[in-house]
């Protein structure tokens, strides 16, 4: 299994710090967003990360140079990281030739968050936090039946549970055809400009996703300056 990291963005809404480096390289505690993943990725037996990497790239590669750790680090390059976050998960297809944990770069997470889905019985997953209601933009994901059916910020009219979805994907092998030709239902139309998330709702109806409920551990999405008053008080504690 390899990590595949999406870390191209500029993080537009948090400005005032992206405009000095890339999201995932905001400290807290003292270390960077990309080396807790790294750290994370070691514990649950991960050997390989493929950085997408746009936005002041040269500070992720010199940040981790070629691996970190016992991690081997590739890179791969989105030049069109002003558009969607589908734009750098379509450039990285060419890498899902094995089991894969599609990550977004701008969480802090516990370990055991990234523990529960390498682990779960389902063979692809996602994580969802339940005790989370939408209130602005939250991405949610939407179960039915057993299985992740969207994941998705518009919020249907019936489900069976609901819970934020935190980020992170897994996908195995044998699913991630569905994923690439979900996606390039939007590519050959040219919709660069949405997320990827909003893209694989074909993938969740060929694909019997499960899903991981992770309520009650810390974790926080960090997209506002907010965020990251919010990561340093409430949750850095509870990962300490």
């Amino acid at each position: 299994m390899k990590a595949i990291i999406l870390a191209a963005g500029v993080g537009k809404r948090l400005w005032p710090v992206t405009q000095h480096r890339p999201k995932c390289l905001i400290e807290l505690g003292g270390r960077s967003l990309l080396l807790r993943y790294c750290d994370a990725l070691a514990v649950v037996g991960i050997k390989q990360a493929v950085i997408v990497v746009g936005h002041k790239q040269e500070m992720i590669r010199a940040a981790l140079e070629s691996g970190y750790g016992g991690l081997e680090v590739r890179y791969l390059v989105n030049e069109q990281y002003h558009r969607g976050s589908v734009s750098s998960l379509w450039l990285a297809r060419t890498e899902l030739d094995d089991d894969v944990l599609i990550m977004d770069a701008d969480v802090l997470f516990h370990r055991q968050i990234l523990q529960r889905l390498v682990q779960s019985a389902s063979p692809t997953a996602l994580l969802l936090d339940e005790t989370v209601t939408q209130r602005t933009e939250e991405c949610m994901a939407i179960v039915r039946g057993g299985r992740v059916v969207a994941l998705t910020k518009r919020m249907p009219a019936d489900y069976d549970l609901v819970g934020e979805g935190v980020g992170f994907l897994k996908v195995r092998r044998a699913d991630t055809a569905h994923l690439i030709e979900s996606l390039k239902a939007h590519v050959d139309l040219g919709q660069w400009e949405m997320e990827y998330e909003d893209a694989l709702l074909d993938f969740f109806t060929r694909v019997r996703v499960g899903y991981e409920k992770i309520g009650g551990l810390p974790w926080i999405e960090i997209d506002f300056p907010e965020d990251v008053d919010r990561a340093e008080r409430e949750i850095l504690p509870k990962l300490e």
